[in-house]
């Protein structure tokens, strides 16, 4: 479903004619429905080996194919596109607009080209989905009146509302307690399992890392499966 084939990124660095190489020679395959956590330091590439993969940034070399179709022979559009349609993002800051309600923060994806029949189903879907994570009685709240593992949560169901093919998780933890930590991570895990989506986390978190199907590190610009985790 999802392939990297030889990905390299590099940035323009002053005094150094080459750059600085953050990712070398990446090669990964993740089916429909796999588990990967990536782990690593901080600072080894690991938010752009995610961004790469979602579409938000463009290898220096090397193919992602999702699909089979190589994302570096699509405009901009249709890139756009696939990160609304075919990619869920959940990211260490929910990023919830704090005007909304809860409700309407994960109907948010939805509002680009969905005819009215598609809209009910959306609107229904979302609620099953709030349902699902404990959130079913907060549907009209703000984020304000939530809790981080709340916040949280709310993020994964909008990153959840279009059905995706993938799931990315950048540090979905990195801001909260160990108890909310582990009910996200478990949360992830599960609508992996029922939603048949890929789902790739990148996590310091050692906990989520022994529940997954696969665990690699990325260290030097290189990634390499890890064992013993």
């Amino acid at each position: 479903m999802l392939e990297l084939v030889h990905v390299a990124k590099t940035y323009p660095s002053p005094g150094n004619e080459e750059g600085l190489c953050v990712l070398e020679d990446i090669n990964l395959k993740v089916e429909a429905a796999e588990s990967l956590v990536v782990v690593g330091p901080s600072g080894s590439g690991k938010s752009t080996l995610l961004n790469i993969i979602g579409a938000l940034d463009r290898p220096t070399k090397g193919q992602v194919l999702l699909d089979g179709r190589d994302l570096a022979g699509l405009d901009e559009t249709e890139l756009a596109r696939i990160r609304n349609r075919q990619v869920g993002f959940v990211f260490q800051l929910h990023h919830l607009l704090p005007q909304c309600t809860v409700l309407e923060n994960v109907l948010i994806p939805t509002l680009a080209g969905n005819s009215r029949d598609a809209a009910k189903d959306t609107h229904e879907r979302a609620k099953s989905l709030l349902g699902r994570v404990g959130l079913k009685d907060l549907l009209l709240h703000r984020p304000g009146e939530l809790s981080g593992g709340q916040r949280q949560r709310v993020a994964v169901v909008r990153a959840l509302i279009n059905r995706p093919k993938l799931l990315l998780a950048d540090e979905p933890t990195g801001s909260l307690d160990r108890e909310a930590s582990e009910n996200i991570g478990d949360l992830l895990l599960e609508l992996n399992r029922s939603e048949k989506i890929a789902l790739i986390v990148v996590t310091h978190s050692l906990k989520l890392a022994e529940h997954v199907g696969q665990v690699m590190e990325l260290n030097n610009g290189r990634l390499v499966s890890r064992s013993g985790v």
